[in-house]
């Protein structure tokens, strides 16, 4: 039987680090590819793959992930939205990961078409990521798969953090077995995230974003579901130029994965903007300081 490495690195007691890189819009890879294999050279565990995400269209994260595993070796994580296909296209893609030997995926509903297209484009919205996770382990179930690793979404950042906390159960009865949280940038999200610790069963990843301006602030704090910046935050990055926005939202994320380390089994960094330099830096002292600890 074969495992997911996600799994194995999850049951070592190892604390992976898996960051995300958004696929490209267009037709070339080639950047994406420099960009994750240069990522995972840095020391990611994992490379996550977003499935168009904010519900545009870009290369499909899942091709995207055999390209990555079979032609240069990277570990993938592909994200699986329910918002594009029906239960039948999701199985027939579960089946082509598992032909180019990947065993995990992130289940997510996925972000709402944006307005501008919805004249043209319509979500599908068949399933939920718990009805299709219980999908997945009924095609295991019945051999038609090998086991699959199921990730889910967990947003520590929610208003009312009991209904999340609900969800991720019924996500765990249906077949989830780790959360990857929206990010954590305040007090607030690190007490939910502490509190998940203590309900859920399945391992959890503690997101990290490094916010790298004040229009970045503003922009997450405004327009991006599932973040929470607060006015504090904003104010830290007024003034600053590229160099010093990109500097503080590196000491920040550290300073997070530092408070939040005993209530979670690795980290998830999303990549703002391709930034890849930035995000290995922050992988670099995630490490130095996880071999400091060990």
């Amino acid at each position: 039987m074969k495992t997911a490495v996600l799994e194995e690195l999850l049951s070592s007691g190892r604390r992976p680090v898996l960051v995300e890189f958004d696929p490209p819009r267009n037709e070339s890879p080639e950047e994406f590819i420099q960009g994750a294999w240069a990522l995972y050279a840095a020391g990611a565990d994992v490379i996550t793959v977003a499935d168009c995400p904010i519900g545009r269209a870009s290369i499909d994260a899942c091709m995207l992930a055999a390209k990555l595993k079979r032609e240069f070796g990277v570990e993938p994580l592909p994200h699986m939205a329910c918002r594009d296909r029906n239960l039948n296209a999701a199985k027939a893609l579960l089946m082509g990961l598992a032909m180019e030997e990947i065993h995990q995926v992130l289940l997510v509903t996925g972000d709402p078409v944006s307005h501008e297209d919805r004249n043209e484009i319509k979500g599908v919205f068949q399933m939920t990521s718990r009805t299709l996770a219980r999908s997945i382990v009924t095609l295991n179930e019945e051999k038609k798969l090998e086991p699959f690793f199921l990730c889910g979404a967990l947003n520590v950042n929610a208003r009312n953090f009991q209904v999340e906390l609900d969800r991720a159960r019924r996500k765990e009865d249906s077949g989830i077995r780790a959360f990857l949280t929206q990010p954590v940038s305040g007090e607030r999200a690190a007490e939910n995230l502490q509190k998940a610790r203590q309900t859920l069963k399945g391992h959890l990843l503690g997101g990290l974003f490094p916010i790298v301006s004040y229009k970045n602030a503003c922009f997450l704090q405004k327009e991006v579901a599932g973040m929470e910046i607060d006015d504090s935050l904003l104010r830290a990055y007024e003034g600053l130029n590229r160099e010093q926005g990109e500097a503080l939202g590196a000491r920040l994320c550290v300073d997070m994965a530092a408070a939040i380390a005993s209530f979670v089994d690795g980290f998830y960094i999303m990549t703002p903007f391709r930034r890849v330099e930035l995000v290995k830096g922050i992988l670099k002292k995630l490490k130095d300081n996880e071999n400091q600890q060990g």
